[in-house]
């Protein structure tokens, strides 16, 4: 993340960037993106417009978003279930 993406983020920075060193990412919570938010039973990024270049990189529906999918996109999944019980969809 670059202090762009950190500027960008603004008061969403403080609860969804975490600093090691002097290199900042974007937070993790029960595997997942911090910024991802739960709606209607999907996951949504809570700072969609604001969202870092490494996310804007990631054009939604795209191969390289499909890849990510495919290799990490039950772990938040997993995550939710094992806390909460909870019914959620996979992502589409």
């Amino acid at each position: 993340m670059t202090g762009d993406d950190h500027a960008r983020l603004g008061d969403a920075a403080e609860a969804a960037v975490v600093f090691h060193g002097n290199k900042a990412y974007m937070r993790m919570a029960l595997g997942r993106c911090a910024a991802l938010v739960l709606e209607d039973g999907r996951f949504l990024c809570g700072v969609y417009v604001d969202r870092p270049d490494t996310c804007r990189d990631l054009a939604r529906d795209g191969a390289a978003c499909g890849g990510e999918i495919a290799t990490k996109g039950e772990r938040p999944l997993i995550a939710l279930r094992n806390r909460r019980g909870a019914s959620v969809r996979p992502p589409s």
